[in-house]
């Protein structure tokens, strides 16, 4: 394996930490991550509310529960090691009707599964000590549930990359991918890059990229949009850690809670809002092509079928500041529309099956020397370091199935 070239597709969390984790188990191994854009971490990394999650909410024996925990511990200790943020300001997840006590209950046993640190259940009483702004009747409390900054991290992985001599190549977006004889050619128009193995981590894009490299079609991404509003900052006194809603297990998203960031803001939301572009950061950007690919596909009509209701409930917070904080103000009842401004939107890629259904887990494929990562949605920058490891035993160790 020494003096091989390994390419990267995608220079967002999970492309950085896999190349550096290369380069750490096989010195002389050469790393080349291709990005499309002129900086690392510009879209979903990027974009992440910065929450380091402790493994509550996912599937028991899930890559996303095993690659969540394992993440934790690894990306905590290197924050540590490099002085990069890591608060662990704790979590409640809230219930605030009686029909939401026995998910919350499903939750506990699941967290408890996953071996989450320290997670217990508080009262409406305990509650209040711990947010005494807060509703709620009961909630899970996770002290460890952390918030760090993921783009100073991907910056320091991609210095650790080029430390040890690889390359980050900006500006270079993929446009084919050729098997020749004994290794991979990547090509940007007439700029050729050659590679003996190859890992596609193009996130929004990552469906497009793995068809050049003759993955299968499926599954296809769809892109939801996250839009945020901000307490204004003489209100932000009224959250001291991240207040979560009991999630709906019909789907892959938490709903809109209260998450504090590194730099003394406290965000409200997101929404889960279709998006007309893959990069499709505002409500009037528009992607024809984009469009046309989402409405050609089989799954995002019968996508379409089973959640109409659920999107236009969405689009309406989208619409309006007063539809948006309805929600919000169960979990804080002093907070309102005068309390905030609108912030800023990510855009998550949230892999879709044939059949219409939203893929839950990580999905990786693996098709000759290259390996395609298909669904990796969060809680993928806090498992970050670990799907990194998970990849690259694969790659480096000739595993067959991912």
């Amino acid at each position: 394996m020494a003096d091989e070239t390994i390419g990267i597709v995608g220079a967002g969390i999970v492309g950085l930490a896999t190349g550096r984790e290369i380069a750490l188990r096989r010195p002389g191994t050469r790393v080349v991550v291709l990005e499309k854009e002129r900086a690392v971490a510009v879209h979903q990394t990027g974009h992440n509310s910065g929450v380091v999650h402790a493994g509550i909410y996912y599937a028991p024996g899930s890559l996303k529960a095993d690659l969540c925990v394992r993440g934790v511990s690894v990306l905590r200790e290197y924050c540590q090691d490099r002085g990069l943020p890591y608060a662990e300001i704790g979590k409640l997840v809230m219930a605030v009707r009686e029909d939401e006590l026995g998910r919350m209950e499903n939750l506990y046993e699941r967290a408890r599964n996953n071996h989450v640190p320290e997670l217990r259940k508080v009262s409406k009483q305990e509650i209040r000590e711990l947010e005494p702004h807060a509703g709620g009747i009961a909630a899970l409390h996770s002290p460890r549930t952390a918030i760090t900054d993921y783009p100073a991290i991907a910056r320091e992985f991609a210095k650790d990359i080029e430390a040890s001599g690889g390359e980050i190549r900006l500006g270079f977006p993929v446009t084919s991918i050729t098997d020749v004889p004994g290794g991979i050619e990547v090509a940007c128009g007439q700029e050729h890059v050659r590679v003996d193995r190859l890992i596609l981590c193009a996130g929004l894009h990552s469906d497009s990229v793995a068809r050049l490299a003759q993955d299968k079609k499926e599954p296809r991404i769809v892109p939801f949009r996250g839009e945020y509003m901000l307490l204004k900052p003489e209100r932000t006194d009224l959250v001291r850690g991240l207040i979560y809603p009991v999630p709906d297990p019909r789907y892959p998203f938490l709903g809109v809670h209260f998450t504090p960031r590194v730099d003394g803001s406290v965000e409200v939301g997101p929404n889960a809002v279709l998006a007309l572009a893959r990069e499709g950061y505002t409500l009037g950007r528009i992607s024809p092509k984009d469009l046309a690919g989402l409405a050609a596909y089989p799954g995002s009509w019968r996508m379409a079928a089973q959640h109409w209701r659920t999107g236009i409930r969405e689009y309406r917070g989208s619409l309006s500041r007063a539809a948006f904080m309805k929600d919000a103000e169960l979990y804080v009842p002093g907070v309102g529309v005068s309390d905030v401004v609108r912030g800023g939107a990510g855009v998550r890629a949230q892999a879709l099956d044939p059949d219409g259904m939203l893929v839950d887990d990580f999905r990786i494929h693996r098709v000759g020397r290259i390996t395609a990562v298909r669904n990796a949605p969060s809680p993928a920058a806090t498992a970050s370091m670990a799907i990194a490891e998970h990849i690259v035993d694969a790659v480096l160790g000739g595993a067959g199935a991912i």
